[in-house]
């Protein structure tokens, strides 16, 4: 088993959304107050970023094809906890 939450796939030359669903995670009554992204090399951009009482969302553009990239996403949520999800972002052309 390895420490990634998903594998996510992408063209080097398309923006778009990728979204992560925390209500697994989330206690009952608890939301996601602050979502942060962060990824692991400027080749891939994070565009923008959203998110509302159970989901986050990151916009991104870029990467190089045959390159794989970490992309970590951190919570905080009402309650004070504070939870990270890392996914695989594997660019290839479509």
């Amino acid at each position: 088993m390895n420490s990634y939450d998903k594998t996510w796939r992408k063209d080097p030359n398309a923006v778009l959304p990728y979204t992560r669903i925390w209500t697994d995670w989330l206690t009952d009554g608890d939301t996601i107050a602050t979502s942060t992204w962060t990824a692991s090399d400027p080749d891939i951009t994070i565009d923008t970023s959203t998110n509302d009482d159970t989901t986050t969302t990151a916009w991104l553009s870029g990467g190089t094809a045959g390159e794989t990239y970490l992309l970590t996403n951190r919570i905080t949520t009402t309650n004070g906890y504070t939870e990270d999800r890392t996914f695989r972002i594997l660019v290839g052309e479509r």
